[in-house]
């Protein structure tokens, strides 16, 4: 997989990946209005938003297929992370962190990270470092988990 920064024209295919995923992973888990509240958040004029207000996207793509996407937003908060259901399991999504972080921390972050993890991708998040910083909580009908990593080697020099 060759991953490359993205750009505010990308924010289409990056919509239409973060869309499909999501009603097929994560919707069930919200209300009728959660749902409609994370898939309008999702649009490409949303996605486009973002990179106005300075969130970073990289895209994963094997043969110049868009596969993955990662989002972060201030340096510090992973936004989002969604691999295409028949890549996933081959590592992909924990490339598109890797090099999101390698980012926010050349640019500055000291080494903590946090996400507002969906309820089925928490384990991964776990496997990687993150700890539960709260329980499951809800807003406009939409379920997560917040979640922080520290690197300590980071913190400490």
């Amino acid at each position: 997989m060759k991953i490359r920064l993205a750009i505010k024209e990308d924010s289409k295919i990056i919509s239409e990946l973060l869309i499909t995923l999501t009603k097929k992973f994560i919707a069930a888990e919200f209300t009728a209005a959660g749902v409609k509240n994370i898939l309008h958040s999702m649009q490409p004029v949303a996605i486009s938003y973002y990179f106005d207000q300075g969130y970073r996207y990289h895209l994963g793509e094997i043969k110049s297929t868009v596969i993955g996407v990662v989002g972060t937003r201030d340096n510090s908060h992973l936004y989002h992370l969604f691999v295409k259901e028949s890549e996933q399991g081959n590592g992909y999504s924990r490339e598109l962190w890797e090099v999101a972080k390698a980012e926010c921390l050349a640019q500055g972050n000291a080494g903590s990270f946090t996400v507002n993890s969906s309820l089925n991708a928490q384990e991964v998040y776990k496997s990687w470092g993150f700890v539960p910083i709260g329980g499951i909580r809800e807003s406009g009908g939409v379920k997560d988990i917040p979640m922080k990593l520290v690197l300590s080697h980071r913190l400490e020099t």
